[in-house]
């Protein structure tokens, strides 16, 4: 109990310096996800958008591992795909334990569903979504996981409205959205990573020569990546980015 406690006052603080003063109401359903599920603000389990929480894949996936979650399983709907068009579905299913018949969650994504910022990557959003649901089915949660909404749906209209440094890109904030920059030096500092061959790394997952260059929807793309990658097998991630430390020849 003191460790859930002492985990709720660090996510209560991280909360309120990332998106300001919250409501009542939604430290007190902060105080349930931190006790319930163990979610933490400081590895992007949660995101406030618009006075809601919604949680992340990243989230999702540490709620499976805190329940030794048995497996996932996800594959590409091809009857009703059409890459031609750019439109994917698939179906994940989440075993729970070894005897588990399987929690089924679909998830489709076409440049009607997704940001334009994110063209070209339909296929690995609607595999997120479709697992993100399949996880939520198993485990029982209620909260919608913002890759399934806003950060992929659409550009979020505060972010659009003030940014910071003149670019549509990964380091604005407001009042209802953390800044990116702040989540990835977290998840630098917690897992003591090179800064330098992360923005490498950061720049050649978005597909742009660098950073700040990418859009915030392909930057949250890639901290959840990151976030997850770290967590899983930090040393594999590392190996990753000692690649990027070498020559571009040499890399590919």
């Amino acid at each position: 109990m003191k460790a859930y406690f002492n985990s709720f006052v660090s996510n209560r603080r991280l909360a309120r310096a990332t998106w300001g003063e919250l409501p009542r109401s939604a430290i007190r359903t902060l105080r349930a996800l931190t006790e319930e599920h163990g979610l933490l603000v400081s590895t992007g389990d949660l995101q406030f958008l618009d006075g809601r929480w919604y949680v992340t894949h990243t989230g999702l996936l540490r709620i499976a591992r805190s329940k030794n979650c048995s497996g996932i399983r996800s594959a590409l709907v091809t009857r009703v795909s059409d890459p031609s068009a750019n439109r994917w579905i698939f179906r994940a299913t989440v075993y729970k334990s070894l005897r588990s018949r399987g929690f089924v969650g679909y998830g489709d994504a076409d440049p009607s569903n997704t940001s334009p910022l994110v063209r070209g990557a339909e296929m690995r959003v609607a595999e997120t979504r479709a697992v993100n649901r399949a996880l939520r089915k198993a485990y029982g949660i209620g909260l919608c996981s913002v890759e399934e909404l806003g950060s992929f749906s659409a550009p979020q209209k505060p972010f659009a409205a003030a940014p910071s440094n003149g670019h549509p890109g990964s380091n604005g904030s407001s009042k209802s959205q953390p800044r990116l920059r702040d989540k990835l030096c977290l998840l630098i500092r917690k897992y003591q990573l090179d800064p330098n061959l992360v923005k490498r790394y950061a720049a050649d997952f978005c597909g742009t020569p660098e950073l700040r260059d990418a859009g915030r929807d392909l930057v949250e793309a890639f901290i959840s990546t990151l976030g997850e990658e770290a967590a899983k097998d930090r040393a594999a991630l590392v190996c990753k980015l000692n690649s990027y430390s070498q020559p571009e020849e040499v890399r590919s």
